[in-house]
């Protein structure tokens, strides 16, 4: 049986319109280059405040995925 192999790297993605978009955004950059993103685990969410809203979202992710032959 053949032993899988697999890469993790952190990536950060952003949105002025929620989290769940900056964690979209984070991936389908990241797929355009590694085709084999497998899942991914938030480490980290932040944003800043502007007239006393959310103005901008911020989310680190842990992305992993296979490393092929």
């Amino acid at each position: 049986m053949k032993a899988n192999v697999y890469k993790l790297i952190e990536l950060t993605g952003t949105s002025t319109t929620s989290i769940e978009d900056a964690v979209d955004h984070a991936i389908k950059r990241a797929h355009k280059t590694i085709k084999s993103l497998c899942w991914f685990q938030v480490v980290e969410t932040r944003g800043n405040i502007e007239k006393g809203r959310v103005n901008h979202w911020q989310v680190t992710l842990k992305v992993g995925f296979e490393v092929k032959d």
